[in-house]
């Protein structure tokens, strides 16, 4: 794709794939007078994922690791397999090395290395880089961590990693000033949650090297785009399972297991969430039927639609990150499948509002971004694959009218 035409090309293309999409989407086809655009912050379901959750519940629902009678068995059973899945589903070429934890999500499951693991990977004196302006999340455990040896007397220093002012994209050669021989762990981002760019984290471990852990966050990655850990050489893979189609309150660890210590996630493992983890598995199942290839083909020309709409207002609408990436004929790499964006003139909760009242749901907030500040709100427009052509037209035609 190179332009507008081209971009009109791919979604014509993949247009009877996605309405036959579409249409497993109740939440959105029960409602033909709202636009849902906010899948960045929760995915919405479709009939599979609801269904499987409604058979597990009604027919061999009961607690894992904790019977021996059938339905204690099967539940059992099932979390061991759903390991499995999430493995085959990120391409694990080496699945009897690695493991894979379960969480409520993303921050539960960061908070989870940090915690458990990355304390037994350092020394006094040595030092982790972590990135200062992506989700809160993929800093605040990091922090916090650092506190802890602290008052045991282990001082482990925090470095920023470093990123381009411009366009939010990590700076692969600052970074080489900032990795030193003491650099034990670098924490990174899949897909940005406010900019929409992948951040090119191959570029991280060129500048690394082979033998530091990375772990990643792929909370805007997972579920919107192919991952496989056979191309990520990293050692940490961290998503949420509700922005993936599943339910609220599931999400997975992934960890490789090939540098610094096992991973073995401490406390008293208690009752886990089977019912997500049920829908876990469905949705896994669900996109790699729809494929995740072509989920990102038909997003990533959506956001070329939107933000090539978004650069021709700049009067109006401040579009945050790299403005070369907006055109539909620019070739820098495309957007994911989200872009955020202030207007020049209203506030942007109050044109939260506004977009509201023309049918439109969209998240209007500082998005959790770490470095940012309450008043720093902005607007992100985030799609899935329930999206169509005309709901970014009629988007564009509401921003026009505010102009």
């Amino acid at each position: 794709m190179t332009d507008v035409t081209g971009v009109a090309a791919e979604l014509t293309e993949l247009g009877p794939w996605q309405r036959a999409l579409r249409d497993q989407f109740p939440i959105v086809t029960g409602h033909p007078g709202l636009v849902y655009l906010d899948s960045a912050a929760t995915a919405q379901k479709p009939l599979a994922v609801l269904d499987a959750v409604r058979h597990y519940l009604t027919t061999s629902n009961a607690n894992a690791g904790r019977g021996s009678y059938p339905w204690a068995n099967s539940t059992t059973a099932l979390v061991e397999t759903a390991r499995e899945r999430v493995k085959r589903f990120l391409g694990d070429p080496e699945p009897d090395r690695s493991a894979v934890h379960f969480t409520s999500g993303t921050t539960e499951g960061l908070r989870t290395v940090a915690r458990d693991w990355l304390p037994g990977l350092l020394a006094d004196g040595d030092e982790i880089v972590v990135p200062f302006h992506d989700h809160m999340a993929n800093l605040s455990p990091w922090l916090e961590v650092q506190e802890v040896l602290a008052r045991q007397g282990v001082r482990v220093g925090v470095r920023e990693l470093p990123c381009q002012e411009a366009s939010g994209d990590y700076d692969p050669a600052a970074l080489a000033r900032v990795i030193g021989p003491r650099t034990r762990f670098v924490a990174v981002t899949h897909v940005h949650h406010v900019y929409g760019a992948d951040m090119n984290v191959h570029r991280v471990r060129e500048v690394v090297g082979p033998d530091v852990p990375i772990c990643l966050d792929a909370a805007q990655s997972v579920g919107h785009l192919p991952v496989s850990v056979a191309g990520l050489d990293v050692d940490f893979v961290v998503f949420s399972g509700h922005k993936a189609l599943a339910l609220p309150g599931t999400g997975a660890v992934w960890a490789r297991g090939r540098r610094g210590p096992d991973f073995r996630p401490g406390g008293w493992r208690g009752t886990p969430n089977t019912a997500g983890i049920v829908s876990l598995v469905a949705a896994l199942d669900w996109l790699e039927a729809a494929g995740t290839d072509r989920i990102e083909r038909w997003t990533v020309a959506l956001m070329s639609l939107l933000t090539d709409g978004l650069g021709r207002m700049a009067d109006t609408y401040a579009v945050l990150g790299c403005r070369d990436s907006l055109a539909a004929g620019s070739g820098v790499q495309r957007r994911r499948s989200l872009v955020t964006f202030r207007h020049r003139g209203i506030d942007a909760h109050d044109l939260g509002f506004v977009l509201y009242d023309h049918g439109f749901m969209v998240r209007s907030d500082g998005h959790c971004q770490a470095g940012k500040r309450e008043g720093d709100g902005s607007v992100r427009v985030s799609l899935h694959v329930h999206n169509t052509p005309e709901e970014v037209g009629a988007l564009l035609t509401t921003l026009t009218s505010l102009q």
